[in-house]
């Protein structure tokens, strides 16, 4: 995803340019949704990024630049959900969570920050055949984000799609560091285990 200068993208939405708002939307909307979805569900998520916009609209004016403008839209996002539904809030403890394939420090993933060490499939190939694997793979791994936990879909969006950092996902979903780093774990290695499979059997 291509850097948004904030700056000039709020003097133009504060100038009220039309484009400038629907350049706003098309950037963060996944995130928002990510955020919302994490914290209240599908059923729940659109309804409020829709509330969150709504803010975003009526405080823009508002914005003071102490945060980027990616942080400050999640965190209206996040408190829109919190608000609206804090009595459905989905709090997943560690002891909760059912056992990996794995251990947190499996040598596939960077100890420090929980990067991949080894891509786990050629992406760089571009013959037909190539393109048309990798879009059934693709579609395995959308399957597969489907499957997750709301909580474990939403930080692994939030941190491979996304970029945000491990301290970024603890402040928005109010879960901590340790939790974060089990949840991405887990899911990057169910994401890990369709690409072997696929790879193995050329199947889901």
């Amino acid at each position: 995803m291509a850097a948004v200068d904030d700056t000039q993208l709020l003097e133009r939405l504060l100038a009220g340019e039309q484009k400038a708002f629907k350049e706003l939307v098309s950037t963060y909307q996944s995130a928002m949704r990510a955020v919302a979805y994490a914290i209240v569900g599908n059923r729940n998520a659109d309804e409020v990024v829709q509330d969150a916009w709504l803010s975003v609209v009526r405080n823009l004016n508002g914005f003071e630049g102490r945060s980027s403008l990616k942080t400050w839209l999640l965190t209206i996002t996040a408190n829109a959900a919190k608000g609206r539904y804090k009595q459905n809030r989905r709090e997943v403890l560690l002891d909760d969570l059912p056992s990996p394939h794995g251990t947190i420090d499996d040598d596939r993933f960077s100890p420090g920050d929980g990067h991949w060490l080894v891509a786990p499939f050629s992406w760089h190939q571009d013959t037909p055949e190539a393109l048309l694997t990798e879009n059934e793979l693709r579609e395995c791994l959308e399957h597969t984000l489907l499957s997750l936990s709301e909580l474990q879909s939403s930080v692994l969006l939030l941190r491979e799609r996304q970029g945000l950092e491990l301290e970024e996902i603890c402040n928005l979903l109010e879960i901590s560091l340790s939790n974060v780093r089990v949840l991405l774990h887990r899911a990057r290695l169910k994401v890990f285990a369709t690409v072997e499979h696929f790879e193995e059997t050329g199947e889901c």
